[in-house]
């Protein structure tokens, strides 16, 4: 019993650490002209807001990246990786949604924000499963099953 005790001590932080969520969210578009052309293999700015409440509702987080696009015209990104300019990622109360992701594209690689969107954040199967798993009492459970 001692020494499940002893290898436990040494698992069970290992595990608490594996299990944090990454403070970043991936991010693609397809950047094309106004004449609808792709635009292929150049550097793009991007301004990324995260809007709380409405699309025109209050910014709790923005930032800055600065990417290229491939072949395709697509570009990808990590939300919370850029500059930060308001708030910080790891700080979005993200249980007073909605929340809406606007984004604005320079697609001369500059701050002159020519493009944007801005649309709602919706649930993805990652964070479905976490309203679950969470409870207390599913740790408990998996913790006592093995031993």
């Amino acid at each position: 019993m001692k020494k499940y005790l002893i290898i436990l001590s040494f698992l069970l932080p290992s595990i608490c650490v594996l299990a944090q969520a990454p403070q970043k969210m991936s991010y693609q578009a397809v950047i094309r002209d106004a004449a609808n052309n792709l635009i292929s293999n150049s550097a793009v700015g991007m301004r990324i807001s995260v809007v709380q409440g409405s699309p025109t509702g209050t910014v709790v987080f923005s930032e800055t990246n600065n990417a290229s696009t491939n072949v395709n015209g697509l570009l990808t990104i990590e939300i919370g990786g850029g500059s930060a300019i308001t708030g910080t990622f790891s700080n979005i109360p993200w249980a007073s949604g909605p929340f809406y992701l606007k984004t604005e594209a320079d697609p001369t690689g500059g701050t002159n924000y020519t493009l944007t969107t801005i649309s709602q954040l919706l649930s993805v199967p990652y964070s479905l499963y976490s309203q679950t798993s969470g409870d207390a009492s599913n740790v408990k459970t998996l913790i006592y099953a093995g031993f």
